[in-house]
């Protein structure tokens, strides 16, 4: 006697990510209105207790393309570049929908990275998921 085994057809994958916090999704928001607008911020990741100056994709696209041309040797030029083509070519790939033009990267500028309690890393420039912050507060600690 023989058997049939039906096997389900193939799904459809599913990426699911954390939601980012509405309200600090705008907060970066409003900061991308004017590009020398900066806000301390102390934020709370995984890793660690992360605070600096929480500022918007465009001042952080120019500090990064800053530090990207003192960057020595072969190619270097192309690596100034990189920050604008990087955005154009993401811009291509949005939708148009609302959500879609949320921030989903947090950006800080002067920043620390604290973890274990003592142990801090200085950053002078730095990016993250903003799906990756699970708590935040304006200001730094004291």
């Amino acid at each position: 006697m023989s058997e049939t085994v039906e096997v389900p057809a193939a799904t459809a994958s599913v990426i699911t990510e954390p939601v980012p916090d509405l309200q600090l999704q705008l907060l970066m928001r409003l900061l991308d209105r004017e590009q020398r607008s900066s806000l301390p911020i102390t934020l709370t990741l995984s890793c660690g207790i992360l605070h600096g100056d929480l500022i918007g994709h465009e001042a952080w696209k120019a500090d990064w393309a800053r530090s990207l041309r003192q960057v020595e040797g072969e190619g270097a030029n192309l690596l100034a570049e990189f920050p604008e083509i990087m955005d154009q070519g993401i811009r291509e790939m949005a939708a148009d929908d609302y959500a879609s033009q949320l921030p989903r990267w947090i950006h800080l500028r002067d920043a620390t990275l604290v973890f274990g309690g003592t142990t801090a890393a200085h950053l002078p420039l730095w990016r993250g998921r903003l799906a990756d912050v699970s708590g935040w507060t304006l200001g730094r600690p004291q």
